[in-house]
C-alpha cells in the first residue's frame, strides 16, 4: 500500500497544483473587482470562496480536513486565534471554518507581494505584514493591529512558533507578538487552535505531496485575555495545544 501511495502521489500532486494554482489566478481579478467595486464585505466573500476551493482541492489528494469545535465562539468581542503552524495548508481551512468570523492573519512581509490572490488579500484585507528582521517595525505593527482588533472587534490569527514545525511537535511559543496584541486588545478572547497532520502533506517537501492525509483542527475553550497574567495566559494556551496534539500523537 505504501508503495502504491508513493506512485500515485506524483500524478495527484500535479493535478492538485494545477487546480490550486488555477484557483489563485482566477480569484485574483475577482478579488480586485469585489474590493474596488463593492467594498470590503464583497472582498471578504470572495476570499472565503477562494479558500473553500483551496481546502476542497485536498480531496484530489484523497486528503481531508476535519474541524472540531465544542465551544461557542464569543460574539461582539475581539478574538485572537492562537495556533500551532505545520504547513501552508493550515490557512485555507481556517478561512473556511471561521468564515462567519472572517480571520485576519499576522503574516511575514515577504508574502505581501508576488503571490496571486494571497498577496492581494494580505495587503487589502485587515491582515498585517511584519518584517521579522526589523523588530521595531514588527512590534509597532502588532501594537496597531491590537488596537484595530479591539476597536473593530475583529478576529485575528497568530502563529507564536514564528515558523512552521516540520513534525507533530510544535516549536516553543514566542511571547512578544501575542503579548503586544493582548496588551492593546484587553477585551479580547484567546481561542487555542491545535492543528494535527498538516505537516504530513508536505513531509517530503513541496513535491510530491502526501496522499490520504487526515488533517484535524480543533478549537479549544476560549480564554478571556485579561483573566490571567500574560505569562500564565501564554502557558495555558501553549499547554492546551500541546496536550491536544500529544493525545493524537502519543509516540511523540
Amino acid at each position: 500500500m505504501a508503495q502504491f501511495l508513493k506512485i500515485i502521489s506524483y500524478p495527484l500532486s500535479v493535478i492538485h497544483y494545477l487546480v490550486f494554482g488555477l484557483l489563485l489566478l482566477i480569484f485574483h481579478p475577482i478579488q480586485w473587482l469585489a474590493f474596488n467595486l463593492f467594498g470590503k464585505k464583497a472582498h471578504r466573500a470572495t476570499v472565503v470562496a477562494l479558500n473553500m476551493g483551496l481546502t476542497w482541492s485536498l480531496y484530489l489528494l484523497f486528503s481531508r480536513v476535519k474541524f472540531i469545535n465544542k465551544h461557542k465562539v464569543p460574539e461582539g468581542v475581539p478574538i485572537i486565534i492562537v495556533s500551532n503552524h505545520q504547513s501552508t495548508y493550515d490557512i485555507p481551512p481556517m478561512y473556511m471554518f471561521f468564515r462567519k468570523n472572517f480571520p485576519n492573519f499576522v503574516s511575514k512581509i515577504e508574502l505581501g507581494k508576488g503571490i496571486p490572490s494571497v498577496s492581494y488579500n494580505l495587503r487589502h484585507g485587515d491582515n498585517v505584514l511584519i518584517d521579522r528582521r526589523d523588530r521595531r517595525q514588527a512590534i509597532n505593527t502588532l501594537m496597531k493591529f491590537g488596537e484595530k482588533i479591539e476597536k473593530e472587534k475583529l478576529v485575528a490569527v497568530i502563529f507564536p512558533e514564528g515558523t512552521r514545525s516540520k513534525t507533530a511537535v510544535p516549536k516553543p511559543f514566542r511571547e512578544s507578538g501575542l503579548k503586544m496584541m493582548v496588551k492593546k486588545a484587553p477585551s479580547s478572547y484567546i481561542i487555542p487552535l491545535s492543528i494535527n497532520n498538516s505537516w504530513r502533506l508536505v513531509r517530503k517537501g513541496a513535491f510530491p505531496l502526501g496522499v490520504g492525509i487526515k488533517v484535524t483542527m480543533e478549537a479549544h475553550e476560549p480564554i478571556k485575555s485579561d483573566s490571567l497574567p500574560f505569562p500564565e495566559l501564554l502557558e495555558k494556551t501553549e499547554k492546551t495545544i500541546n496536550e491536544a496534539l500529544l493525545k493524537l500523537n502519543p509516540s511523540h
